[in-house]
């Protein structure tokens, strides 16, 4: 066994033996919907029904779209949803640098290329490695990371077994042309870094994940343990999030709207806990909780 697949397997056994930390990690770009309480919920309750601590992580990389006092709102919802957070609340604006040191690292080995492609010459295939052999046109570059030949496969905690060919996902950007380092990169050093141990979030999401376990694997770094929830869609299957119906949280009603993202996550809630506090609620979601009831589910529509 090489010094990586040994300290792969020596993070692996280190994820499988820690206590349980799960965490949230939205971004201030807009308030919380219906689509992100339910992944906030998923996240929250399957850290609680398993014992475990439960991180709140602001990604405000992005600061041309962060809406000014978005973070505070997305905070004052969750805590008015009850979903309490353990420990103090990271932005990633404040961790550039670790970001820098594992782009370093990435570099030093060989593993990055700058890209001169705009996003419009990405194929629907995905990236097809035009500038492997170096940028093909002057002027500001993304860095890519050179992903391996090869198929990745790893084990969802709903999806189940998920295989997926890399190279037909194209090499991933990790800093932006403008600079910015990418959502790839600095989620990977985040959970890293966090200790975080299970990653329990929308399916949507799934496609990211073997760029991030590669990338995982490139810097040495533990894989947590990942779990997609069904991802809420429109009746004509749009994602919510991208619909007009994709309406700002009310905090006002947060106990109907903690009972319909627990009846999107398929937990059969009794009808009359819809008069109980959000508390209470998510103390009842909490004892029964059972990913068994969405397993192999990618989607759950939004009734008209």
């Amino acid at each position: 066994m090489n010094g990586a697949s040994a300290s792969t397997a020596i993070a692996t056994i280190a994820i499988a033996e820690a206590p349980y930390l799960g965490r949230f990690a939205p971004s201030p770009t807009g308030p919380l919907h219906l689509g992100s309480l339910v992944a906030a919920v998923g996240s929250f309750l399957d850290a609680r029904h398993r014992g475990g601590r439960w991180l709140v992580r602001i990604e405000d990389l992005d600061r041309e779209r962060v809406i000014e006092g978005g973070a505070d709102a997305l905070l004052r919802t969750l805590a008015a949803h009850g979903l309490a957070w353990d420990g103090a609340v990271e932005y990633q604006s404040a961790r550039i640098r670790h970001y820098a040191e594992a782009l370093d690292q990435l570099s030093a080995r060989g593993l990055t290329f700058e890209c001169s492609c705009s996003r419009r010459e990405r194929t629907e295939g995905g990236y097809p490695g035009t500038c492997r052999g170096g940028p093909q046109r002057p002027g500001p570059t993304a860095t890519r990371f050179r992903v391996d030949d090869g198929t990745l496969e790893f084990l969802d905690g709903a999806q189940g077994s998920c295989a997926f060919s890399l190279r037909e996902r194209g090499d991933v950007v990790v800093r932006r042309r403008d600079g910015v380092y990418a959502y790839q990169l600095a989620v990977v050093v985040d959970d890293a870094h966090q200790g975080v141990t299970d990653v329990v979030r929308g399916s949507d999401l799934l496609d990211n994940t073997p760029w991030q376990i590669a990338l995982q694997r490139a810097l040495l770094l533990p894989t947590p343990r990942y779990t997609h929830l069904p991802l809420v869609v429109e009746p004509q299957r749009g994602k919510l999030s991208k619909s007009r119906r994709s309406l700002a949280l009310d905090p006002a009603a947060a106990g109907i709207q903690l009972y319909q993202a627990l009846t999107l996550l398929k937990q059969a809630p009794p009808p009359e806990l819809k008069l109980e506090s959000p508390a209470a609620m998510l103390a009842w979601a909490t004892e029964h909780w059972s990913v068994d009831r969405f397993r192999g589910v990618r989607e759950v529509c939004l009734g008209r």
